[in-house]
């Protein structure tokens, strides 16, 4: 056993001591703590849950051990062999469409249509509501396929077995209700209810053409123990211009791992913040404690005690707490979702696996230390500073200073919390996932710090001020109430910070969800089209336009050639060993739009470049958006190479140009110059730009007269959008709920604190004549007064954390949401004012002779 020095036997047993005397004093350090690591363990560990799931299912979810995606063409004899020598295949269809009901009153539905062939599911099974086997239904029966859709589908057109539907140019007949899919997850995002075909059936409806809107998906079985990463590279060596993107059980659903990843580093971070709020909460409970302790402190320096023994002593006992705090709250966040695993896995729409995972746990552990050392540090560095005859005449003085008020740490403590702070930040930055955005939230949380940590200093300085000034005459009640606010010790700092903090977190976020809301469902629609036709073949193009015209509101109508292609190369660099900035990887991550123009779009800006003249002929050239250009390091003269239906084409940049996404007109990453592609099969696309309540009569007609056109109602996805969006401000909402939840804590220890020395004061006054509702109102004034100053600062730097989110992030038009502005202001008026009435009841109950007697004796 290791022998510790004499001066740490000794502060160890002085530690030891305070501790047996009970948590008195530290149960609101104890529940900052432990509610702020607990949120940040829940979260990482729901998010190691899902990642654990994903990664289990992974050839369910993705259908195969491996799978190769390619847009509007199926594979080559020469790519189907090969895939047939490495693997069992299934090939899989997957495209948007309409589907049309058959009767007097036909209705039109966008869906997202499978083809699905014999082989398919690899592995899982597709459910069905009458429990029937997929291919049982889809099999055809007196000429017509079998179709099976989701409920939504289902329950919007009113089907029933045995209704018949047109897709297409073929007539399907419904079957059942497609309950789930094994692959669901790996699909992406969809434009409408899912439906099942067979791939027969999809040829017959004319829906899978040469320059039709759709990809072919092979999913591979392979033997066991077969290389995935270095098949994929195979099968890249050996069709390199196939434009083909390969996908493994590794990696079976990217996009929403992306998701899953962002959205934990997300909301971590808000629980951070809801740990930053406890911190200003153990920061006050340890200046608490020592306060209360002074007495004893004395007498320790008074029989010789060093101030450094002394301050390791108390070092010791915080430390103690801490970690048991810390402990608990691990205990609680893993806990809590190992209880609440099973509800929560069914509400989730992927796979999730619910255990213990020690990394999550250990990263919110490894949290609750820093942020319990930053902010206890410094009010126990005071133990170092302050001298014997300061502490007597502090026990003298009633108590009624905070130990270490205005008391500066040395330089070497100073230095201390800098290297942790800068350490804190460091350790947030790489563990979060999101190092950027945990960069700007650290600092937006240590300047909202330092700004509330001066806006409590002031409001303190003013209200003292206002009590001595004419706004207190005569007003003996508010006098009192701004007396308490501006007192040394009256925990006015602290509130601020806490509560300003927690509810400029909800303010900022009740914000940005306002103007997400009102950027999709207001601004957009204004100018936005009514809907998006795709597919419209050559021949159909003119036809279209003209029945389109003839029916009253609709106005413009845009068109343009539209294809799909995978960037390859980047100056002769394989995408992906190119250096490029990672926020514009998604541009190389699967298909983009490419179309061919002659005059450069509507309403181009070109930041560097110039277009082609009119009749140009000679190599291909391609203008692309200027941001992501730039990102990928792209300037005019650089090339890139761009797998067109399996053709690679390599095209010279010409231009960078300004691309206006919000108006969801036609807008393309990547035009090239006409004789680059007009000789590709290739459809055109089209905006239809029409009055609300012309939808129902456009729908018709495309039903009627042009089967295989899909049309997109951009009102419609909207509304699908708005309710994701819904959905996430709801998780965020909840995140920023458990801020303020842990500056309810701090509030009740700042409650609890200025409760006694309101027990000494209640009784001066009622020996002096008060009433007790005079009393009381003075109390209820001094807590409401200091409620809603915290609430109006937060609101000031919550919009404005806001108003940066959205207009440099969101790239919209910040404007305040008066609404949930004026519910944080009565948040933080309430709350402080609820907090301070609860701990008013002892002061007014107990007798002024007792206190009095006990206070002299």
């Amino acid at each position: 056993m290791i022998a510790l020095p004499a001066t740490l036997r000794f502060a160890w047993r002085v530690a030891q001591r305070e501790l047996r005397g009970g948590l008195a004093g530290f149960r609101v350090f104890l529940a900052c703590l432990a509610l702020g690591v607990a949120g940040i363990a829940a979260v990482g560990s729901i998010t190691a849950a899902i990642q654990a799931g994903l990664a289990a299912e992974g050839r369910t979810i993705l259908g195969g051990d491996a799978s190769l995606t390619l847009t509007y063409r199926t594979a080559t004899a020469e790519e189907r062999a090969w895939m047939d020598r490495a693997a069992t295949v299934s090939e899989v269809a997957d495209l948007r469409s309409m589907v049309r009901t058959e009767g007097a009153e036909p209705e039109n539905a966008l869906v997202q249509v499978k083809g699905v062939d014999g082989a398919y599911p690899l592995y899982g099974a597709a459910v069905l509501a009458d429990g029937r086997d997929l291919h049982d239904a889809l099999a055809p029966r007196d000429g017509l396929y079998g179709l099976v859709a989701e409920r939504a589908l289902v329950e919007r057109l009113g089907l029933s077995p045995g209704d018949t539907l047109r897709l297409g140019t073929a007539t399907f007949r419904y079957e059942t209700v497609l309950k789930s899919e094994p692959d669901a997850a790996a699909g992406g995002m969809a434009l409408g209810p899912r439906v099942i075909v067979a791939t027969e059936g999809l040829q017959a409806a004319g829906l899978l053409g040469q320059g039709t809107l759709f990809e072919t998906l092979y999913r591979l079985r392979t033997p066991p123990g077969t290389d995935l990463a270095a098949m994929g590279e195979a099968f890249g060596d050996a069709f390199p211009d196939a434009g083909a993107r390969w996908r493994d059980r590794a990696n079976a659903a990217p996009g929403v791992a992306r998701f899953v990843e962002r959205i934990g580093a997300f909301l971590v971070l808000v629980g951070l913040a809801a740990l930053v709020v406890g911190g200003v909460g153990v920061g006050a409970a340890v200046r608490g404690y020592l306060t209360r302790k002074v007495p004893v402190i004395a007498a320790l320096r008074t029989l010789g005690a060093p101030a450094g023994t002394v301050f390791v002593a108390y070092l010791m006992q915080v430390g103690v707490i801490a970690l048991g705090g810390i402990v608990l709250g691990v205990a609680a966040g893993a806990g809590g979702i190992l209880a609440a695993g099973p509800l929560i896995a069914e509400a989730l729409p992927v796979p999730a696996r619910f255990a213990l995972y020690p990394a999550p746990l250990a990263v919110a552990a490894l949290y609750g230390v820093l942020t319990a050392g930053l902010f206890a540090l410094w009010p126990l560095s005071w133990l170092r500073e302050v001298r014997p005859a300061q502490l007597f005449r502090i026990q003298g003085g009633g108590q009624g200073k905070a130990a270490g008020q205005g008391t500066l740490p040395r330089p070497s403590m100073l230095a201390t919390l800098v290297v942790l702070t800068l350490l804190f930040g460091l350790v947030v930055a790489a563990l979060s996932g999101a190092p950027r955005i945990a960069v700007w939230v650290i600092a937006g949380i240590a300047a909202a710090l330092v700004v509330l940590r001066a806006v409590g200093w002031l409001v303190a300085r003013g209200a003292a001020r206002l009590a001595r000034g004419p706004l207190g005459r005569r007003r003996p009640a508010l006098r009192l109430a701004l007396g308490a606010i501006g007192a040394p010790a009256g925990g006015t700092v602290d509130v601020v910070m806490a509560l300003g903090l927690g509810l400029g977190v909800l303010s900022a976020i009740g914000q940005v969800d306002h103007n997400m809301q009102r950027l999709i469902t207001r601004q957009l629609p204004a100018g936005a089209p009514a809907f998006f036709l795709v597919d419209i073949q050559p021949d159909q193009l003119a036809p279209v336009q003209e029945r389109l015209a003839e029916i009253d509101g609709v106005g413009r109508i845009d068109t343009a050639p539209m294809l799909r292609g995978v960037i390859t190369e980047l100056e002769g660099v394989p995408a992906g060993e190119a250096e490029i900035d990672p926020e514009a990887a998604w541009v190389l991550r699967g298909d983009r739009g490419v179309t061919y123009a002659v005059d450069p779009p509507e309403g181009a800006v070109l930041t560097e470049g110039a277009w082609w003249p009119p009749d140009y002929d000679g190599p291909p050239l391609v203008s692309f958006i200027d941001e992501e250009g730039r990102q990928l390091g792209l300037e005019p003269g650089d090339s890139i190479t761009v797998s067109i239906l399996g053709r690679p084409i390599t095209a010279t940049v010409a231009n960078l140009r300004v691309v206006e996404w919000q108006g969801l007109g036609i807008n393309f990453i990547m035009v090239m110059s006409p004789n680059a592609l007009s000789g590709a099969p290739h459809t055109h696309i089209a905006t239809v730009y029409a009055d609300e309540g012309s939808e129902g009569a456009i729908l018709r007609a495309l039903g009627r007269e042009f089967l295989n056109v899909t049309a997109v109602g951009v009102r419609e996805q909207i509304d699908r959008v708005s309710t994701a969006l819904a959905d996430l401000g709801a998780a965020t909402r909840w995140g920023a709920l458990a801020v303020l939840l842990t500056g309810l804590a701090v509030l009740v220890g700042a409650a609890g604190a200025a409760a006694e020395r309101q027990v000494s004061e209640a009784a001066v006054l009622k020996v002096l004549g008060a009433e007790r509702r005079s009393i009381l109102a003075s109390f209820a004034l001094r807590s409401g007064l200091l409620g809603l100053a915290a609430a109006l600062v937060a609101l000031v730097w919550g919009s404005a954390a806001a108003w940066g989110v959205t207009t440099f992030v969101l790239d919209g038009d910040f404007a305040l949401a008066v609404g949930p502005a004026l519910v944080v202001v009565a948040i933080g008026a309430g709350l402080n004012l609820l907090a301070g009435l609860v701990f008013a009841a002892r002061p007014l109950r107990l007798r002024p002779a007792g206190v009095l007697r006990v206070q002299a004796g």
